[in-house]
């Protein structure tokens, strides 16, 4: 890499340590700057996961007062979202390249399309919550579990919007505060980003700059995102992960069909 590509990384990493700790969906940022500077799309996504798994940890640290009295419920979910991320690991390095590439865009746009919709899946389940006078439960019963081992496969395959889908599972089916359930899928973020990311490092080939400069970023952008988390108008960020998420997938598309 040039000494511009590397601070480009270095920027995405910050970005996306700041957004995966908000909201979710950092891989948005980095993943189209590591195509950019040259990175094949699957060792481009196993240096991404490895490297933000230190600004999952850095975002976890910094919600830590959210996790209080939630031990019993973070073991119980992190154990499910471990099996997940292995199993979406193993996909990825199973499933041949060609399959990654035409899988991604896919999952990209489902990803986008998602992050548009999430206000009104949100207002829907509040609705239809009032009228059939009913709240969430408290630990989210098996609904969430089968749930949250999909969403973790597809978070050890590619992290792309992972913590959004982990948010509006609990947020259906949990009953606590958004705060408390963001603080809960960054724990879960760092718990299957590691598994995956320790799985690859047997079967995979990384690009150990990149994972480097992502790595320092994210863990300053965790620790940022913690800070500004409440204060981020959450259509601005919206907007923000809509627009970066286009350009990946223009990106993605033209790498597939140009």
């Amino acid at each position: 890499m040039t000494i511009w590509e590397m601070l480009a990384v270095l920027a995405a990493g910050i970005g996306a340590g700041t957004i995966n700790t908000i909201v979710g969906s950092g891989t948005l940022i980095t993943f189209p700057v590591l195509l950019g500077v040259g990175l094949p799309p699957v060792t481009a996504t196993v240096s991404n996961g490895l490297g933000l798994v230190a600004g999952s940890i850095s975002g976890a640290i910094g919600y830590r007062a959210e996790l209080v009295g939630q031990r019993d419920r973070v073991l119980k979910l992190c154990a499910v979202g471990a099996v997940g991320g292995i199993i979406g690991a193993a996909l990825l390095i199973a499933l041949p390249s060609t399959a990654f590439e035409t899988i991604v865009p896919v999952l990209v746009t489902l990803a986008l399309v998602l992050v548009i919709l999430q206000p009104r899946i949100s207002r829907a389940v509040q609705r239809r919550r009032a009228e059939n006078g009913t709240t969430a439960g408290s630990d989210g019963g098996p609904l969430l579990i089968v749930g949250l081992l999909f969403s973790s496969i597809y978070g050890g395959y590619f992290t792309a919007a992972q913590g959004i889908i982990y948010m509006a599972l609990m947020g259906m089916l949990i009953d606590d505060t958004l705060q408390r359930l963001n603080a809960v899928k960054n724990v879960l973020a760092v718990v299957v980003n590691s598994v995956a990311a320790v799985f690859f490092l047997f079967v995979a080939d990384f690009d150990w700059t990149a994972v480097a400069l992502i790595a320092a970023g994210s863990t300053i952008g965790g620790q940022i995102g913690a800070k500004a988390g409440r204060r981020l108008p959450p259509g601005a960020l919206r907007a923000l992960i809509v627009a970066v998420g286009t350009i990946a997938l223009i990106q993605l598309l033209i790498y597939r069909y140009g």
